[in-house]
């Protein structure tokens, strides 16, 4: 049984119209729907930190929006009606505390036409959120899943032996792979808000730092980890500080979950609203092993690492070096009213000399993204698009030691495609009433590894001693590599409460190079619940 964390998150909601109480963890289809609200002129919301911590009245309006407001919602009508269209499951509301609980199926049924394969999910989920009075507030969701995917991700599961994004196969460990596969997981946060300035979290989950769809800084691709949090808040600026424990599956993978190797992380993020239109921020992290790799000695928590105002680099060379340090740039610019620009930039290593000469070394490592987002496109009010080009040097948030890799389940911390790639990708949402439309769209090129004994750089769990050469390198080097994803999905929301909706979905996925072509067409449909942000675009 995994261990769960309870952790202490950023926001308690105010009680009006749609009884918000606790805290949800949104994924990015929501936020989506509301960025009208958050990426306003008129509003500095530190859009780039999620989960948000949002005020009331921007709380208040983002719901708004995802319903038209002039749908009845009064107690008239009957308790069924209510609780499957408008309420949670189960409501409290005293005056010192509310609770709500919600049950959350996901149940999809799908094909794979080119696999000629039935695909399915039976999931049973349920969440638990609240507050204690106005400081202290909570929130608590579990799952158990069975489910049979397409191909390509049947296959990424057999080979990671992990669910992407959510936990470990528990089928891979003591039998052959399989089809079908289950699993469990669950979400906790404990929020302990005293005062305007400072919120404590202790947690299971994720994190997502940045403006895009991806993030280069710090995403929430992999699965849960716990982590405690501290957010600072001093006028128009917010300052986190992360702490966070990893796991390093082996594969093959041993039979007992305990033989996981464990890392841990520590991450600073200042973000800075320089007035109603810029931002800036500054990102640092620091991956280090458990276990010292080279003598096998515990080391653990390194307490080294705990100042929340050192820079973490300084402290890393005064042990030797042996650690994975990053640092990164946020910024975002609403040029108009509807109109964002963002970016980020990711710097593993440096050696200038180097850089200029322009030979391909291997040693400068980092990152990009530039991207623009729009609310109410061609003045159409739920009309959302977003275009974004991401791209990584080879080697980059790879380590000496595969251990201290800047990952966490055999999955980047990061970006998906790990590093040594380009990529282009734009997203559509729409919505009416509610009705839902999203259509996403992925280009991009990297250069995977003929073998095993090959490492061009994409795979951030090799040793980047175990490079192809010191110079000559560009990004896709390898074997070259196109990838193409589509992804459209209309829904119909039947509570927003609980996300719960109707759920037509197709999917088509092409990668190809000189060795192989692989292709998937698939097609879902589902009644889905939940705020779950889970990726399937790798």
């Amino acid at each position: 049984m995994k261990k769960l964390f309870f952790f202490i998150f950023i926001s308690f909601f105010f009680v009006k119209l749609y009884a918000q109480t606790g805290t949800y963890l949104y994924d990015f289809r929501f936020y989506k729907q509301i960025d009208s609200n958050l990426y306003s002129p008129k509003s500095r919301v530190h859009t780039s930190i999620k989960p948000f911590q949002l005020d009331d009245s921007i709380l208040l309006a983002a719901f708004d929006s995802i319903v038209d407001p002039s749908i009845d919602i009064s107690r008239d009508r009957s308790w069924l009606m209510r609780k499957l269209l408008y309420e949670h499951l189960i409501e409290i509301r005293e005056k010192d505390f509310n609770v709500n609980i919600d049950f959350l199926p996901d149940f999809q049924i799908g094909r794979d036409f080119l696999q000629n394969k039935t695909t399915w999910l039976n999931t049973r989920g349920f969440q638990i959120q609240g507050n204690i009075g106005k400081k202290f507030s909570f929130y608590t969701s579990a799952y158990e899943n069975q489910g049979v995917f397409p191909g390509y991700l049947t296959q990424f599961i057999n080979e990671n032996q992990i669910i992407p994004g959510i936990v470990n196969d528990k089928t891979a460990s003591n039998q052959p792979p399989a089809d079908k596969k289950d699993w469990a997981w669950a979400s906790a946060i404990l929020n302990y808000t005293p005062n305007k300035y400072f919120s404590f979290t202790l947690g299971q989950d994720k994190n997502f730092i940045g403006d895009g769809y991806r993030s280069m800084l710090l995403s929430d691709v992999s699965a849960n980890y716990p982590f405690f949090k501290i957010v600072t808040t001093l006028g128009n600026v917010k300052y986190v500080n992360i702490w966070a424990q990893f796991n390093e599956i082996p594969v093959p993978r041993p039979e007992f979950d305990i033989n996981f190797k464990r890392k841990w992380g520590a991450f600073h993020y200042l973000d800075w609203n320089v007035n109603n239109r810029l931002s800036v921020g500054f990102f640092e992290s620091i991956i280090w092993a458990d276990n010292d790799p080279i003598y096998g000695t515990k080391r653990g928590f390194d307490v080294s690492y705990l100042n929340p105002l050192i820079f973490y680099r300084t402290i890393e060379g005064s042990n030797g070096s042996p650690d994975n340090a990053l640092i990164g740039f946020n910024g975002k610019y609403k040029l108009a009213g509807n109109f964002t620009f963002y970016g980020q930039f990711i710097l593993d290593e440096f050696t200038a000399g180097e850089f200029f000469s322009n030979k391909g070394y291997w040693g400068n490592k980092y990152g990009l993204q530039t991207g623009f987002r729009v609310t109410d496109a061609f003045k159409i009010r739920n009309l959302g698009f977003l275009a974004e080009f991401n791209t990584a040097k080879p080697y980059t948030y790879s380590s000496a030691y595969s251990i201290s890799n800047y990952g966490n389940y055999r999955q980047s911390l990061a970006h998906p495609f790990g590093a040594n790639f380009r990529e282009l990708l734009s997203v559509w949402n729409y919505s009416f009433k509610r009705w839902g439309f999203y259509l996403q769209g992925n280009y991009a090129n990297y250069g995977l590894d003929p073998s095993e004994l090959n490492n061009y750089g994409k795979d951030i769990f090799k040793s980047y001693d175990t490079r192809e050469a010191g110079y000559g390198n560009s990004t896709g080097q390898g074997l070259k590599t196109n990838f193409f994803y589509l992804d459209s999905r209309f829904s119909l929301l039947l509570n927003p409460k609980s996300n719960l909706r109707l759920e037509l979905g197709g999917v088509y996925r092409k990668e190809t190079n000189s060795l192989t072509s692989d292709r998937t067409t698939w097609v879902t449909f589902g009644l889905r619940s939940s705020f779950r942000n889970i990726y399937q675009d790798f």
